[in-house]
């Protein structure tokens, strides 16, 4: 559950990332760095954010939901 919250507040980090991102490019009409640092942001966020998917799904702290079960499942008897 914890895991869950971490993801949920780093995806809204990104999203609260790119409002910052336009509101800087249209407050400074392109010409400051505003927009390159908080687009760089974003993009730090999703690394640690894949990081922890990823950590998370092979420690088992993550299951996947039943879907991907049932894709490998069919590919199997086919």
């Amino acid at each position: 559950m914890f895991t869950k919250i971490i993801i949920i507040l780093l995806l809204i980090a990104m999203i609260a990332s790119l409002g910052y991102a336009m509101l800087t490019m249209m407050r400074e009409k392109g010409r400051g760095t505003g927009t390159v640092k908080a687009l760089t942001y974003r993009v730090g966020i999703w690394v640690v954010l894949f990081i922890l998917i990823v950590v998370g799904l092979y420690t088992g702290t993550i299951k996947p939901g039943g879907s991907l079960e049932k894709a490998a499942f069919q590919t199997q008897s086919q």
